[in-house]
């Protein structure tokens, strides 16, 4: 483990969307500066992800200063939408829990509804340090998560991914690997480790960064969806369901909850703690 390092970092600012490459970020307790602080609810204020609307991982959102996006789809004209005025909350539904967010205005929610052709509207998590606690079976005192699935990061190994690419080779869904990273949505991407070797670590180090491993990441249908296409196959469930189940998840990454604020960046060294 000497020489793990992290390979890459990526931030969601709306999510669904498209993921943004980054070589460096600040590290904030509810997750990755400027990841995920934004998302789609329907009409009944439910969130709106890849797993109904398989055509957002074509849709990007750029970060722009001051917290706001700009976005972008296939076929529409890019948006800039700023950080909405604090002129009272709407109740949002992210996965049965109601977390309160600021709608943004009726422009961003009628570019993204015309891209879906779907009855959509944008919402900006405006207090992220105080609306939506981690899951309190896996979590800390006072601990928050942004708009993520559950918590503020995740992280994954190329070493991993390159055993499972093995494993789907060797399955009758081969023509669809190897998969690329992107398919499983990751914050953080350690190389220089062992396959798997993720499934046993408890804290870990990222450069001066201190992070708690909260529990393994349970994967769903959207990591069947190609990031470039918004086309479905079978993998990486079939394969997971065959090597990697735990329980009833199937297993691929762990998620995190940094324990000390800075800033990490690409090639940073990356410690095992225990």
């Amino acid at each position: 483990m000497g020489n793990a390092i992290l390979q890459s970092i990526h931030v969601h600012p709306v999510k669904a969307f498209r993921g943004i490459s980054l070589r460096q970020a600040v590290v904030e307790p509810w997750g990755l500066s400027g990841d995920r602080r934004w998302a789609l609810i329907d009409d009944g204020g439910k969130v709106v992800t890849q797993r109904e609307q398989p055509r957002l991982a074509l849709a990007a959102a750029e970060l722009v200063p001051g917290g706001g996006v700009r976005l972008s789809a296939p076929g529409r004209e890019p948006l800039t939408v700023p950080v909405p005025e604090p002129s009272g909350t709407v109740p949002v539904n992210i996965f049965g829990t109601k977390v309160e967010a600021v709608l943004a205005e009726d422009a961003a929610g009628t570019w993204c509804a015309d891209y879906l052709e779907a009855d959509v509207r944008l919402v900006h998590l405006d207090d992220p340090a105080t609306r939506r606690p981690i899951d309190p079976d896996f979590a800390l005192p006072g601990e928050t998560v942004s708009f993520a699935d559950g918590y503020p990061l995740l992280v994954t190994t190329v070493s991993s991914l390159d055993a499972l690419n093995s494993l789907i080779a060797q399955g009758e869904h081969a023509h669809e690997g190897p998969l690329p990273m992107n398919r499983f949505r990751p914050s953080v991407v350690v190389a220089g480790t062992e396959a798997w070797a993720e499934d046993d670590w408890s804290r870990l180090a990222v450069g001066e960064v201190v992070f708690r491993v909260a529990k393994t990441c349970g994967r769903c249908v959207v990591t069947t969806t190609d990031q470039g296409t918004a086309e479905r196959g079978r993998e990486p469930l079939r394969t997971l369901a065959r090597h990697r189940r735990f329980g009833t998840a199937l297993v691929f990454g762990q998620n995190l909850v940094p324990t000390s604020p800075g800033t990490i960046r690409v090639g940073d060294p990356v410690r095992i703690l225990d």
